[in-house]
This record gives structure tokens, C-alpha cells and sequence, in this order.
């Protein structure tokens, strides 16, 4: 379908409200998931560095503690 004039093209042969809801609605979801993956990312990346810590603080009271048991 060719448009003669741009006021044509906005107007989509009578079905704007449809067509140009439906490219915001794509425009807003596409936008939400991006979003979405970034937080969750985030996330990821906060928990791994929280368990490599915790981990890090384990290994060192595991030795800590062999370090003070007397040698038989």
C-alpha cells in the first residue's frame, strides 16, 4: 500500500489507533525485557560475588583452624 502524503501514512487508511498502539506496545515490551535482563543481570552478578566472598571467608576459617590444632 503506497501513501501519497505523510498525513496519509500517520492516518494507516483508517486504522492508526490499531497500528500505531500496536508498534508502542511492541516498542514498550521490548523495552521492559531489556530492562528485565539488565536487573537480572545485576542480580546474577551481585549473588556470584556474595557466594565467592562467603566462600573466600570459609577456605580462610577452614585454615585458620587447622593452623591451631596442635601436631601429633
Amino acid at each position: 500500500m503506497a501513501f501519497d502524503s505523510l498525513s496519509e501514512f500517520l492516518a494507516m487508511g483508517g486504522h492508526a489507533p490499531y497500528v500505531w498502539s500496536a508498534y508502542g506496545a511492541t516498542a514498550a515490551l521490548l523495552l521492559a525485557v531489556g530492562w528485565h535482563a539488565r536487573a537480572e543481570r545485576r542480580r546474577v552478578r551481585r549473588d556470584l560475588e556474595r557466594r565467592v566472598r562467603r566462600e573466600r571467608r570459609q577456605a580462610e576459617a577452614a585454615d585458620a583452624s587447622t593452623d591451631e590444632r596442635p601436631a601429633r
